[in-house]
């Protein structure tokens, strides 16, 4: 028979399988965004799986335009460092403009020598030095002996004049002096060196009232011999103020040491030299003779002195063109010397041989230092009599940073820049069979001219931070060119635009131009300080980031003829003149724009457009002198430029990848954001991270409190934002993201730019709103400053006082701590204003009009409620009209309660409870708290059980700082009353007033914490006698958690006569979870089962509740009394060891009341206490009679052996009579549990066995009949016994139950005759039979017993 094959598998549908299904279509360019669009709606809110947008953190406008503007400032610090981009190799790209806008250097004003010097100068002798020293504004020229200076900057100069030396002047530097050698009124010193002695002249300069300085010259009587050296260098540490120098006829550097007091082996003053290991003892006739035997060698000399201040280096250059390199410790020692040749050992491979570098007669001129802060391994500058700059590094190790600690092992060249192209020069042609040695670089350094001559010869040479280069040269007659200085300066916007992705090396492009000098040059000097940004090689050369909060570098270049000074052009102001020297081609400014654009990039080209357009561009007028750029023309052309080349926003959608991300964190702001962003950061940079207050603690003074920045300084950041928020309104509706969505007819918007121009509009509102927070925190600092702020900080807390010395701009524009800060110092102002009796509108007015979101109009208000409370207190508290004052200010109060800070509201009450107005205090606390927490969140958490973690809490701590108010009335309130005794009505009054206000409050959370804090003080008594529901509710909560709570509420019911809940509070706590002893249980039980047992008038309901109280209370303490009697008996049971005694005894002490089914199972069965066990089966009613008989058995059993076991103890029947009359008692003579027949069966039995102590006759009747067992019930079982003859009652042991039936018979006739009961007929014929049957039976009774039967048979008969 063939199998059946069942069911096959169906197979999966496969594509195309289906006929008559239409294939896909294929996708278009339109199906992604189709896609998008029909599966964009919004996802419908649910709260389970999801986290809702609400719970999403939320930023401000204002915090996520400080987030902007800290991301600008971080990408500002993030500026290439110099080793970036003077990489290995060389460079020597310039742009050399023709159009003066773009022009790196502009001059200044041409300072001409004094007509007193030049007259001097005809005069001398040995010539005409001179020098400028911008810190002082004042020049020195020397004369032969005489040194004289000048104010540089005045038109008629006054000739301050040191003649007082009679030797020669070879040398002149002005230094620092040392810490602590002179009076603080010396700021420099003058180090003047002549051909016999060196000597120092103190300088102290003040300023007058129009700006100009005024120098003071005093002799220090420092000095020491110079006789045999010709010094004409030296230099000095800025940071030490030790002084080096050098003899122009030796390789050696001496120091000028100097100090305050005189040592014990060395003056004041002394010369050290350094470099000098041995003395010469060679006559000098020697020396001669020598000279023509053999010829003498050349001595070297050193010609420049160079010291590194931040490594503690000092670097010499030989007039052979040696560099070496020494560590300035205590002692200067030599460390590294490398010649020139040395040097350009390794360059070759980059370069080629070039003249500029290997030609004879090339030597280097000039070294210029390099600091640590600037670059790590490059330290210093060499610069060629060819113009060649070679960048040296000093290292240790492998490329470790060097320093006097870690003297460098290593000098080579890193980095060389060529001079530009000489335009002048025919261009070289290249031959096609050149054998010459191309470098492996040439290709990508295509643009480097390595053999031109444009800066052949340079005399001289300077190095400025961060880049600024300077080359002199001397005047050449062959090509009618006169004295000149070439100034270069590195392009730093390009270096630092972010879309450029060339190379850093390919960016390093330098603007340079020549600068034609009157006569010949011979000192330079910086007239402005450093122009550095950050304090380290990253971000050190960023001369963007600090256009608008420094000035412009300004350098100084002494000539025979006077000073000239010269410029450095920030980029605003490069831009600002290309608005008004256009280019002449085609394209004009639009061109310029564009080419700025593509140089620098959108975001920097809107940040500089929109400075200009605020009127930051400033250019040198026809009179040498700066001035701001205004015309028309050039603030509209950058107006446009800011609008038409800002690009616009991005929105990538693909960016979105979490499902509940905002569409708009994806949006990238245009580059006109960016540079709007980049704006601001530039005019904040000093302050934002500054602090607002510094404090200057001197000895012998108290401390004061000083603005950390200029306030000069704050209200210019302050005007250029004032400008910039102007500039903004006037353009709001030109500039896309400010206007809103764009409207272009004929247009539609996609999705995708709704949501760029949405993030656009959403980042520049972020600007636009932190502009105006800035502008206000500025006011109010000003304001402070206007103030004592040293009595301002004395009214603030502590805490307060230590926040507001570490409070940062930042913060006060931005964080609400700080605002709030700043909150509480405007209230401190207007309390010291109020103090010293001005008008609280006036300066509440002044204060709203400079700052307003820091004096609000609640803050008014308050400032009015206070004054109301001072007034008060003058006119008395007691008095009427300080009544109506104190319910004003208590109403004003009131009315701003959600405003009313923690100091405010403890200072009011504070004021209240001085004046005793209580009921007022309490009752604004109570508003105050209801206003903190108008959601009521703290009191779901106080009835969901106070759960740590939970963010309520955070509501009922603001809510109980209100509370702890109150109860300090409070407690001022009573100790008022206890003051008075209660016997004037006035104290009666208000303490009445208080408390209605306390007990009429509906405030559950306020009810909770006084309700605790009366227990937490001793004082739970009071809650008995408040009538409240709240007190009920409140210790119903309690209770779950604290016994003592629980106590009080059952206290509470009983003191209202509730006596039915106060017997269920007892029941719970005897059965609860606090930890009781069994004592504490029964005690509570027993109180409980008396409470429930109070008659009151109840309904019938409550009535049947009570019942079955009285029931539940009734069996508990049953088994309560169980577990205590098992308790006992194991106290004294001897079986239990010691360990295991603890444990069992405490378990049944401190573990509750246990269940019946534990207490049989695990104590009292395992322990043989029959007696319990027959308990337990009563309470629990267990009615298995063989479990029940059992247990009798061995009861009876255990007695007799523990009686025998005693011998001093009572006899076995008495023990065991006894257990049974107390058992039978506590039974209640229970059918199931004391089963009678059963019972008499077994002590009868019991009673007739042999044994040494024989039981009284009729022992186990009297037993029965002790306990009430009714005659009726006892007697048909002692005649089952006689008659059933069952063992062990046969024979002659029937006897003992035929006397017990005469017995019982007996006790019953007397106790009916006592009673004078009357028989029925059905009692009369049992007894007759029950006697008919003994007599009946021979041998049963003695002869007294059938007497005494036939006697009581009688007397039933006769009945």
């Amino acid at each position: 028979m063939a199998a059946v094959a069942g069911p096959q598998t169906p197979q999966r549908p496969l594509p195309g399988d289906f006929i008559n299904t239409p294939a896909p279509q294929a996708p278009t360019i339109f199906a992604q965004q189709a896609a998008t669009l029909r599966q964009n709606p919004q996802p419908p809110a649910t709260n389970n799986g999801s986290i809702s947008q609400s719970s999403i953190p939320q930023i401000s406008p204002v915090q996520r335009g400080a987030r902007t503007i800290d991301g600008m400032l971080a990408q500002e610090a993030r500026f290439p460092e110099l080793e970036s981009y003077a990489q290995q190799g060389m460079s020597g790209e310039y742009e050399l403009p023709t159009n003066p806008a773009w022009l790196p250097y502009q001059k200044l004003k041409m300072y001409d020598l004094p007509a007193a010097i030049i007259e001097q100068a005809n005069q001398t002798v040995g010539g005409l030095q001179m020098g400028v020293m911008p810190v002082l504004s004042h020049c020195w020229a020397v004369m032969d002996n005489c040194l004289y200076l000048w104010d540089y900057t005045m038109p008629q100069p006054e000739l301050i004049g040191f003649e007082e030396n009679s030797h020669p002047i070879t040398a002149v530097k002005l230094v620092r002096p040392k810490a602590g050698v002179f009076v603080k009124e010396i700021t420099h010193l003058l180090v003047v060196a002549t051909s016999d002695t060196m000597l120092l002249l103190g300088v102290a300069s003040q300023a007058t009232s129009t700006g100009a300085k005024t120098v003071s010259l005093y002799n220090t009587k420092m000095w020491i011999h110079t006789k045999g050296l010709n010094v004409q260098q030296i230099e000095a540490s800025h940071r030490t103020g030790r002084i080096f120098f050098l003899d122009s006829g030796s390789e050696d550097i001496y120091e000028f040491q100097y100090q305050q007091e005189e040592g014990w082996f060395r003056g004041k003053c002394a010369r050290i030299c350094h470099t000098r290991s041995n003395y010469d003892f060679v006559p000098a006739p020697v020396k001669a003779v020598g000279s023509l035997i053999a010829p003498s060698k050349r001595q070297r000399v050193l010609k420049r002195l160079a010291l590194d201040d931040s490594r503690d280096l000092l670097y010499t250059l030989s007039d052979t063109s040696e560099v070496k390199i020494w560590a300035v410790k205590e002692q200067v020692k030599l460390t590294l010397s490398r010649p020139m040749a040395s040097l350009l050992q390794n360059t070759s491979h980059f370069t080629g041989r070039t003249d500029l570098l290997y030609a004879q007669g090339v030597q280097i001129v000039d070294l210029s230092i390099i600091p640590a802060s600037e670059a790590g391994r490059l330290s210093v500058m060499a610069t060629t009599n060819t113009g060649c700059r070679l960048y040296l590094s000093a290292t240790r190790g492998y490329g470790g940073n060097a320093d006097a600690s870690n003297p460098p092992s290593s000098m080579q060249i890193l980095h060389i820049r060529f001079p530009p192209r000489d335009l002048s020069a025919p261009a070289p042609q290249q031959q096609s069979n050149s054998t010459a040695v191309t470098p492996y670089n040439g290709g990508a350094q295509s643009n480097v001219d390595t053999s031109s001559r444009a800066l052949t010869p340079t005399d001289a040479a300077r190095r400025l931070p961060p880049g600024y280069f300077l080359a002199y040269q001397s005047p050449n007659s062959e090509s009618s060119r006169g004295q000149r200085v070439f100034c270069a300066a590195p392009d730093f916007a390009r270096l630092k635009n972010p879309q450029d992705t060339s190379s850093m090396s390919s960016r390093f492009v330098e603007y340079g131009q020549w600068i034609e000098l009157p006569s010949a040059y011979s000192m330079t000097a910086l007239v402005t300080p450093d122009c550095t940004s950050f304090n380290s090689p990253i971000g050190f050369g960023n001369e963007l980031a600090v256009q608008f909060d420094r000035s412009s570098t300004e350098i100084a270049i002494m000539t025979a003829d006077g000073v000239q000074t010269i410029r450095r052009r920030r980029l605003v102001d490069v831009f600002a003149a290309m608005m008004r020297y256009a280019s002449t081609d085609e394209e004009g400014r639009e061109g310029d724009i564009k080419r700025f654009v593509r140089t620098y990039g959108r975001g920097e080209t809107a940040a500089t457009a929109l400075a200009v357009a605020c009127g930051q561009g400033v250019d040198v007028s026809s009179d040498s002198r700066i001035t701001a750029v205004t015309e028309p023309d050039v603030i509209e052309g950058a107006r446009k430029a800011f609008i038409d080349h800002g690009g616009k926003p991005e929105y990538n959608a693909n960016a979105v990848v979490e499902r509940n991300a905002e569409p708009l964190d994806s949006v990238r702001p245009s580059p006109r954001h960016e540079g709007l962003a980049l704006y601001i950061s530039r005019l904040v940079r000093s302050i934002w991270s500054a602090r607002v207050i510094t404090e200057m603690i001197l000895p012998g003074e108290p401390p004061r409190m000083l603005p950390t920045i200029p306030l000069d300084r704050l209200r210019t950041v302050q005007t250029d934002l004032n400008n910039l928020s102007g500039f903004l309104n006037r353009n709001r509706a030109f500039i896309e993201g400010l206007a809103g969505p764009p409207s272009q007819p004929g247009r539609p918007n996609s999705r995708q730019d709704e949501i760029a121009n949405h993030g656009e509009h959403r980042a520049m509102t972020g600007l636009v709103q932190l502009i105006a927070s800035i502008v206000e925190g500025i006011s109010f600092a000003l304001v402070l400053f206007d103030e004592r702020i040293e009595e301002i900080f004395a009214a603030l807390s502590e805490e307060s006082r230590k926040r507001a010395k570490e409070l940062r701009f930042e913060e006060l524009f931005v964080s609400n701590t700080g605002r709030e800060l700043a909150k509480e110092l405007v209230k401190a102002i207007v309390n010291r204003n109020i103090a010293n009796g001005s008008n609280v509108d006036t300066v509440a007015e002044a204060l709203r009009r400079r700052c307003g979101s820091f004096c609000s109009a609640e803050d008014v208000v308050i400032f009015k409620a206070q004054e109301q409370v001072k007034r008060a207190s003058e006119a008395g508290g007691q008095s009427e009209t300080g009544r109506v004052l104190l319910n004003e200010s208590q109403r004003l109060f009131s009315k701003v309660a959600a405003n009313l800070s923690e100091e405010h509201l403890k200072w009011a009450v504070e004021q209240y409870v001085g004046m005793q107005f209580y009921a007022g205090a309490i009752q604004l606390c109570l508003v105050v708290a209801q206003e903190r927490d108008r959601a009521k969140r703290a009191w779901g958490w106080v009835k969901e059980g106070c759960a740590e973690g939970d963010a309520r809490k955070v509501e009922f701590e603001k809510r109980k700082s209100c509370y702890g108010l109150i109860f300090a009335t409070i407690e001022a309130l009573d100790r008022a009353t206890n003051a008075d005794g209660g016997q004037t009505p006035l104290v009666t009054r208000r303490r009445n007033e208080a408390y209605d206000v306390i007990n009429g409050s509906d405030d559950a959370v306020f009810q909770t914490c006084l309700y605790d804090w009366y227990i937490s003080i001793g004082q739970a008594e009071r809650l008995l006698d408040v009538d409240s529901s709240h007190v009920i509710d409140y210790l119903k909560r309690r209770s779950q958690d604290h016994r003592e709570h629980a106590d009080l509420l059952w206290r509470y019911y009983a003191h209202h006569n509730d006596y039915l809940a106060a017997a269920a509070t007892q029941l719970d706590l005897a059965r609860g979870y606090f930890e009781l002893s069994l004592e504490e249980r029964i005690h509570y039980l027993s109180r409980a089962r008396t409470n429930a047992s109070t008659r009151t008038t109840l309904l019938m309901d409550s009535r049947q509740s009570k019942q079955q109280l009285l029931r539940e209370i009734g069996d508990l303490l049953e088994v309560a009394n169980i577990q205590d009697d098992i308790l006992q008996r194991m106290k004294s049971d001897s079986r239990l060891t010691a360990e295991r005694r603890e444990t069992v005894l405490n378990q049944l002490h401190m573990s509750g009341i246990l269940p019946l089914g534990d207490l049989f199972n695990q104590y009292s069965d395992q322990a043989d206490y029959h007696d319990i066990n027959l308990l337990i089966f009563h309470v629990a009613d267990h009615r298995n009679p063989l479990d029940i008989q059992r247990s009798w058995s061995e009861l009876v059993r255990s007695e007799e052996n523990r009686s025998l076991a005693d011998p001093s103890g009572p006899v076995p029947w008495e023990r065991i009579g006894e257990k049974i009359r107390d058992l039978g008692r506590r039974l209640n003579l229970s059918e199931s549990v004391f089963p009678v027949p059963f019972l008499l069966h077994l002590l009868e039995k019991w009673a007739i066995h042999p044994r040494e102590h024989v039981p009284p006759k009729n022992w186990a009747v009297d037993i029965f009949l002790d306990l009430g067992v009714p005659h009726e019930v006892l007697l048909p079982e002692l005649e089952r016994l006689f008659y059933l003859g069952e063992h062990p009652f046969v024979g002659t042991k029937r006897r003992g139950a035929a006397g017990s039936m005469v017995y019982v018979i007996r006790q019953w006739v007397r106790e009916s005759e006592r009673k004078g009961e009357s028989w029925t007929e059905e009692s009369i014929e049992v007894i007759r039979g029950v006697l008919q049957g003994v007599l009946g039976e021979q041998g049963m009774l003695n002869e007294e017993g059938r007497r005494e039967a036939g006697d009581l048979l009688a007397a039933i008969g006769g009945r």
